[in-house]
């Protein structure tokens, strides 16, 4: 004996076509920039954006000092964070910071073509290996928040280089705290 079709008819799309369809909507949405702060294609990024991206390369810079103290204070984890601090490099470099190179007494990856911190005050490293790599995954955590927030009001292009960096940055903050880098 066949089963019965259900009574009701159903109208409108299925819940499975819509959450099939629903994160490519929000991707092709992501993928354009909208009307305030963007330019014609020509005119190169809006004052917003640049003003954005200069606070971006400086807290990269901040973070990327903050490596260095302490791969210069605790030298034993110097080839665990120096991948990551690599990665810190080239997100100065994303956001074009680091204009103004010279070389780091680091170790790892420092030299010439690295971008030091900024002249500001370094920040103290804790006594220990385990406070000092959770020092870094706290600034780490806190950055990448903040990049999270502020992609949201970024125009296209500046919201996908925000969201990429600070998913490494989450990346970063299990490796110190989680993973071995």
């Amino acid at each position: 004996m066949p089963f019965p079709s259900s009574p009701r008819a159903r109208s409108g799309p299925r819940r499975r076509s819509l959450l099939a369809v629903g994160p490519a909507a929000l991707a092709l949405a992501g993928c354009t920039a909208g009307p305030e702060g963007s330019a014609d294609a020509g005119d190169g990024p809006s004052a917003v954006e640049r003003r954005a991206r200069a606070r971006a390369a400086r807290d990269s810079e901040e973070l990327l000092g903050r490596y260095d103290a302490v791969i210069a204070a605790r030298p034993a984890l110097a080839g665990r964070l120096g991948p990551l601090r690599e990665d810190v490099v080239r997100h100065v470099r994303a956001f074009g910071g680091g204009r103004k190179a010279s070389p780091s007494a680091s170790g790892p990856g420092s030299g010439p073509s690295s971008p030091s911190a900024s002249p500001s005050a370094p920040a103290a490293v804790p006594g220990d290996d385990k406070e000092a790599l959770a020092g870094l995954a706290a600034a780490e955590r806190e950055l990448a928040d903040r990049r999270s927030e502020e992609l949201l009001g970024a125009p296209g292009e500046l919201a996908r280089l925000l969201a990429s960096v600070a998913a490494a940055g989450a990346a970063h903050v299990y490796l110190l705290t989680e993973g071995d880098a």
